[in-house]
């Protein structure tokens, strides 16, 4: 699950058209905010050109990580011709590498729709790729593979294919390139161009080296196989659908009621069994590894030694607390547990596993101490040394773009692991880095906000994307000690200034027992503290996110704003079971959503309606996702604090959500049913006594549009009413311009006509 703005008789079930609510505050004439400047409206924070800028696209190192590549666009907007450029990691210096007329030859306009689906499609996929040897590039397009030998300047089509070609990649010796095609491995030849196909057992129930939907949702998978260091084998995962629930998506857009059908493993129900394989790279019979006689597991990570020979299996159990290492020989399959991290109540799984070039050590992250921090171990699982702890914790390392690698940034040659992590504020991100002789920690990037970084293969450099509460992210090239070599992109967006935003603050505020608790507040422009204001409570509440940090948080942020230049104070919560904060923060929660969550954001309303200034009669609540879950537990069973809510694309019953995700925290329904019962918020809809506004997408992949009319059949059975409002086709996050202007002038009314 992920945070999106990017979870009888009087029963109503509103049926939203495109064409409804056309009415919005304001006609032609620019209106002016109630603090000065120009007032925002949604039609312009969901329309071109975006005022959260443009970040740039593309950016890969090249293997030997000294130039960085990157398209650089010639015009304004998102439809502009690019051309391809590098610039020098030493120097800063750019050049052009491939012209416009070369790379619209190269990489033709999709022809694909865009999708607001989830999963997989979640993942972005690389365009174009580095050969390993550094003197070819891939291009991957809907119409092929092509390569473009930068020596020759010469191209080769490699494939052309009327069946969609997927996670193309070219082997470590630049010989090969392999993808997946229905649902098999393949591999061509560079120099003749042949191709073969590697597996043979791949169809519409199993996947040879592709992902399913849950695996890349849920346990941030994004590849199902890998090349050997050498180039000789390919390690890959068979995914065995079989058992698990197709779940049927309708289009009701189309007269005959077309549907296509999706794996959705739902809690307490079958997953995918899978199975780690190693195969020639030419093809021939497959080689499994022995991982267990336990088939009801997750792999949520596989990677090679540098040997070439061994593979390094992560084994989860399907109440994810106990995850093993394992060392598996991908001669014959045999392998042996290295390594156990258990938890109390859940295992969060990491991208920290990296293996020393001397083939002697491996570097972990764990938990184990309630905050994630690195260890260093031996080939038989022996801890050699912990590198970090404290009460703080890291956050990993690699942060943005399809080039980023899933695996620590490592300076062999100077000795640094470099990492990020809210070490010195809980609503920040930095880039630090860890001496392996004397374990110094040292950080890195200066500025005050939130830095995502995108490191060079040999850790010498890196991209810092870097954004705080006011201003959106700018992309800059740094030495790895943190000098700045060349800016990439500004990003100044000189409209926002014309709207004169309100800076938020950040405060702690107590939850009923002490703990406290990170918020964010805007108040209107004109704020005078003799008035009394509503308010409206912003909430996630989940694990894996957070609302309150000193970082763009582009069109939720904006339409805060909207808000407040409407006389609202918006307020924002990170309640017990959000990230950010260790571990131990996390874990209140277990096997219990929607109970601490609720208490903290009780403990908010009564610190609200402690203030002068805030009219404790009038406070609403709105979050998406789990925060679409919280706001309709909260309208249930607070209802007579919180006056009105908004839920975007809400679980309503986690019975219907994945396995992966909810039984992590809540284990499976046939073993904590009470859990389940009290955690749903259909279950308690005769509480709700405000009013209460749903969005939701039929075609949603995610949180099934099933959620909504199951609530709806409750609140039918219970005499009460809320308005839904249904998008035609939308997935999870409802993303589209037309249907976001027109949800959110809605949701804009609903909060002016009811608080």
């Amino acid at each position: 699950m992920h945070h999106s703005f990017s979870k009888r008789s009087r029963f109503v079930l509103a049926f939203i058209s495109l064409a409804a609510f056309a009415v919005f505050f304001g006609g032609a004439a620019p209106a002016r905010a109630q603090g000065g400047g120009k007032e925002l409206t949604v039609e312009r924070i969901a329309s071109k050109p975006s005022l959260n800028g443009t970040d740039l696209e593309g950016l890969e190192w090249t293997p030997d990580g000294k130039r960085l590549s990157y398209f650089h666009p010639l015009g304004p907007g998102r439809n502009a011709r690019n051309e391809l450029w590098v610039v020098d990691a030493a120097t800063g210096q750019h050049s052009v590498l491939v012209d416009a007329d070369k790379l619209s030859s190269l990489l033709p306009p999709s022809k694909s729709a865009p999708s607001q689906a989830t999963g997989l499609a979640r993942v972005q996929a690389d365009r174009y790729l580095w050969a390993p040897s550094g003197n070819a590039l891939l291009f991957v397009s809907d119409e092929g593979l092509v390569l473009l030998d930068l020596n020759r300047h010469e191209t080769k089509t490699l494939i052309t294919s009327d069946s969609p070609v997927a996670d193309a990649k070219i082997s470590p010796n630049s010989e090969w390139v392999s993808f997946v095609r229905e649902h098999n491995l393949w591999v061509v030849n560079i120099a003749t161009q042949k191709e073969t196909r590697v597996t043979r057992g791949g169809n519409g129930d199993f996947l040879e080296g592709e992902l399913d939907w849950v695996y890349p949702e849920e346990l941030a998978l994004h590849e199902a196989y890998w090349w050997s260091p050498d180039s000789s084998r390919i390690a890959y995962l068979e995914m065995d659908e079989r058992q698990v629930t197709k779940y049927p998506l309708v289009d009701y857009l189309s007269y005959t009621g077309a549907m296509r059908t999706m794996f959705y493993p739902k809690a307490g129900d079958a997953n995918p069994i899978v199975r780690v394989g190693v195969v020639s790279a030419t093809g021939g019979k497959t080689q499994w590894m022995t991982i267990g006689s336990d088939t009801d597991i997750y792999i949520p990570r596989v990677n090679w030694l540098p040997d070439s020979r061994r593979l390094a299996i992560q084994r989860l159990n399907r109440a994810q607390n106990k995850l093993e290492l394992l060392l598996a020989n991908s001669d014959g399959g045999s392998s042996q547990v290295i390594l156990t991290d258990t938890d109390k109540y859940w295992i969060n799984v990491s991208d920290d596993l990296y293996f020393f070039a001397d083939g002697k050590r491996f570097l972990w992250s764990s938990e184990r101490t309630g905050y994630r921090h690195f260890y260093v171990y031996d080939l038989s699982g022996n801890q050699i040394d912990q590198l970090t702890s404290g009460d703080w914790h890291i956050i990993g390392t690699q942060g943005f773009g399809p080039g980023a690698v899933n695996q620590p940034a490592v300076d062999e040659t100077n000795g640094y692991v470099y990492f990020l992590s809210n070490k010195e504020s809980p609503i920040e991100t930095q880039l630090y880095r860890v001496s392996l002789g004397d374990k110094k920690i040292t950080r890195i990037t200066k500025d005050a906000g939130a830095h995502s970084v995108h490191f060079s293969p040999a850790a010498s450099a890196f991209v810092d994307s870097y954004s705080t509460a006011m201003t959106p992210p700018r992309q800059d090239l740094y030495h790895a000690d943190g000098a700045r070599v060349a800016m990439l992109n500004e990003n100044e967006v000189a409209e926002l200034n014309e709207y004169h935003l309100v800076t938020p603050q950040f405060i702690v505020i107590p939850a009923a027992d002490g703990t406290p608790l990170e918020a964010a507040v805007i108040r209107p422009p004109d704020f005078s503290g003799a008035k009394k204001y509503p308010v409206i409570l912003h909430v996630y509440g989940g694990p894996g996110a957070q609302t309150v940090r000193n970082a763009w948080e582009g069109s939720n942020f904006l339409w805060h704003q909207l808000m407040a230049q409407k006389g609202f104070i918006v307020f924002e919560l990170d309640t017990r079971g959000t990230a950010g904060r260790g571990h131990a923060f996390e874990t209140p929660i277990y096997h219990h959503f929607g109970g601490p969550e609720l208490a903290d954001e009780l403990a908010a309303a009564k610190y609200l309606k402690s203030l002068d200034y805030v009219d404790g009669s009038r406070i609403g609540i709105w979050g998406w996702s789990f925060g679409g879950f919280m706001t309709v537990t909260t309208m249930f069973k607070a209802g007579g604090v919180f006056k009105a809510g908004f839920a975007g694309s809400p679980v309503t019953d986690w019975r219907q959500y994945d396995t992966i995700y909810t039984e992590r925290y809540m284990g499976r329904p046939q073993d904590n049913a009470d859990g389940y019962r009290d955690s749903s918020p259909v279950n308690f809809a005769a509480g709700l006594t405000g009013k209460l506004l749903i969005a939701a997408g039929t075609g949603d992949d995610n949180v099934h549009f099933g959620n909504t009319v199951e609530l709806a059949e409750k609140l039918i059975q219970a005499d009460k009413y809320a308005e839904i409002a249904i998008y035609p086709g939308r997935g999870h996050g409802i993303s589209d311009p037309p249907a976001r202007i027109q949800l959110f002038q809605r949701v804009t009314k609903f909060f002016l006509d009811n608080l």
